[in-house]
């Protein structure tokens, strides 16, 4: 009798713990567990540039959490495959080659990944069997108190719903063993023949989180903030800090990349609750994870209408501007630095970045959207683009309304200009506080104007330097 041989084919879901597509009613005898990087994340990412779609920050953490799930499935007895290419071309043609009776996959929310699902669901061998699962989130969809296309238009209306007729499933362990490996290949190419340029990029020293790649560094900083730093207690207050390792969870990039499941968030919070106690501030967590649940639900929904109208525009001067931290503005150009340089920014300091070229600088918001794409280290589609939407007010909920002021924005959340001055050392010659935040206004002679000084500012401009007023 031949051997039953199944494919679990790894999208966002690098993790053995609270994983579906590593459970069986109907074990195989032999299974091979197959990651593709799509090539196309290594063309560029807009026309006419170098720049590709996953940078060097994300790419290098992707590739960290692949080596540590391969030495995971090795310890129970299965393996990894890393190939390079067209993902659906390489799943069939693997399936075809092994004779596979089952292929398995996590259902995505990006529309490309589903593209390449259902040409695995046309091509797929009639021997072979395609089962699509629910995977990394809180609900899965048949759990949910409605159709996915009566989602409600709002988060609001989605949380209230929810939290009314829904109870969240706890994360189940990983397995104890798993089928072994068929006479197939196994491992990956080193990163350095992937991208030279990845293979030697190093974060930015004055990162405050070292972020490694995989499941055991995820539980880690789970384990760190939920109990040694007490941070539910304070996530409410705290979040939206912007400097430090610890205003803020930092869970985003392991949830990404699927190293950690909602549910295992989820889970960790209601056992501190059960010691400390619930209050707002502890639930604060689980109300984001709904956000990052309403916004994957909104991307299967919606489909190719999530990027807007395509192609990209070109890029210009004020959009080149902005993503190179040079507008002139600390607040927007300390923050795109940070971003440059470590692939991560704080929540609050997307909204301003964003608001910013959307609404000052009236550049395309799908230029932004692309490039966070390039440059986040928890790059996840559905959440970047939702939230990019949503910013510039052409998402599920379309009000125009949601314009940032950076100065007060940064009088308020970085009074002091700590923040500002800890990626742009020359502002530490100015003194604490707003200065630091207008130097074209408190030292005109060392800094020149910004690109843009929108009327909305006008009430928040501090006084010129009397030098300045004398050159007028």
């Amino acid at each position: 009798m031949n051997n039953t041989i199944d494919i679990v084919w790894l999208q966002d879901d690098l993790r053995v713990a609270d994983n579906p597509l590593l459970r069986f009613t109907s074990r195989p005898d032999q299974l091979l567990c197959l990651y593709v990087l799509n090539s196309q994340w290594l063309a560029p990412a807009i026309e006419g540039e170098p720049t590709p779609r996953i940078g060097p920050a994300r790419l290098r953490f992707l590739w960290q959490s692949l080596m540590e799930l391969r030495g995971e499935l090795l310890q129970l007895g299965s393996d990894l495959l890393v190939r390079i290419g067209n993902p659906a071309e390489a799943v069939v043609q693997l399936a075809t080659s092994y004779n596979a009776r089952e292929v398995r996959v996590a259902r995505h929310p990006g529309f490309e990944e589903s593209l390449q699902i259902q040409k695995v669901a046309q091509t797929l061998p009639s021997t072979s069997t395609l089962n699509v699962m629910e995977s990394g989130r809180l609900l899965d969809c048949g759990s949910l108190p409605f159709e996915l296309d009566e989602l409600p238009e709002s988060f609001s209306a989605f949380r209230r719903c929810v939290e009314k007729d829904c109870s969240i499933p706890q994360a189940f362990a990983a397995p104890i063993t798993l089928p072994g490996w068929p006479e197939a290949p196994r491992g990956f190419p080193p990163l350095k023949s992937v991208c030279a340029q990845t293979a030697h990029w190093q974060p930015d020293e004055r990162q405050a989180v070292v972020y490694v790649g995989g499941e055991n560094a995820a539980n880690e900083r789970m384990q760190h903030y939920i109990w040694r730093q007490n941070g539910p207690a304070k996530y409410k207050k705290t979040r939206n800090g912007l400097l430090g390792a610890d205003f803020s969870t930092r869970f985003s990039a392991w949830l990404a990349r699927g190293c950690l499941s909602a549910r295992q968030v989820h889970d960790a919070v209601n056992a501190w609750e059960q010691t400390h106690g619930s209050d707002e501030s502890s639930q604060w967590i689980t109300f984001e994870l709904l956000w990052r649940e309403y916004f994957h639900l909104a991307a299967c929904l919606e489909g190719a209408k999530l990027f807007g109208p395509q192609p990209l525009p070109a890029p210009c001067q004020a959009f080149n501007t902005w993503r190179e931290g040079k507008t002139g503005v600390p607040f927007i150009d300390a923050a795109m630095l940070e971003l440059r340089h470590t692939g991560w920014i704080s929540n609050r300091a997307r909204q301003n970045v964003a608001s910013f070229l959307v609404k000052d600088l009236n550049v395309d918001w799908r230029l932004g959207a692309r490039w966070f794409e390039h440059c986040l280290i928890d790059y996840d589609v559905a959440s970047n683009w939702g939230n990019w939407r949503y910013i510039a007010g052409v998402g599920r909920d379309s009000r125009h309304d949601r314009y940032f002021n950076v100065l007060k924005q940064a009088s308020y959340y970085d009074p002091k200009g700590l923040y500002v001055a800890y990626w742009l050392p020359a502002l530490d010659s100015l003194p604490y506080g707003v200065e630091r935040h207008q130097p074209w206004r408190s030292a005109p002679t060392q800094f020149a104007k910004p690109y843009v000084i929108p009327g909305e500012w006008q009430r928040w401009l501090i006084a010129r330097t009397e030098l300045e007023e004398t050159d007028e």
